[in-house]
């Protein structure tokens, strides 16, 4: 069966090696998800050097994009090598809103939270198509 994240409607970019998509579970604009195709793997340790090499350009086209289109300025990188999950990097982004709940990693649970909590609606939904949106047509440019 194919993962979730490999329907179109749901994906940013799928390459080689990752697909990148929006979090749908924690709506917040602009939060990307990199993920391997390879279910098997947890570490960036197990790449290839053509799969890291892979990886590296897609974060960079991503961030790019985020910056120049989505106008996010600030970003946390988060990898967790000891999930049940295989590898995949959040890419966070940081909105103004967040400040209440600390600028530092810590306070990554309380925003997840509050998003849950405070995010799940019409509106916020469609302000996460339109990012996701924005973001596929931006990737079309990868190579």
């Amino acid at each position: 069966m194919p993962h979730l994240f490999e329907d179109p409607k749901y994906n940013v970019i799928i390459t080689k090696h990752f697909d990148v998509h929006q979090d749908w579970e924690i709506p917040i604009p602009g939060f990307f998800i990199i993920a391997t195709k390879d279910r098997s793997q947890n570490s960036i340790a197990e790449f290839s050097d053509e799969k890291a090499n892979e990886f590296i350009r897609v974060l960079k086209k991503l961030r790019e994009g985020m910056k120049e289109v989505l106008k996010i300025e600030k970003v946390r990188l988060w990898q967790n090598e000891d999930s049940k999950y295989n590898f995949h990097v959040w890419v966070f982004p940081r909105h103004q809103w967040m400040d209440e709940h600390g600028k530092f990693m810590k306070s990554l649970p309380g925003i997840v939270e509050y998003a849950k909590k405070n995010m799940v609606n019409d509106k916020v939904f469609k302000e996460v198509e339109e990012y996701a949106a924005k973001m596929k047509e931006y990737m079309k440019e990868f190579k």
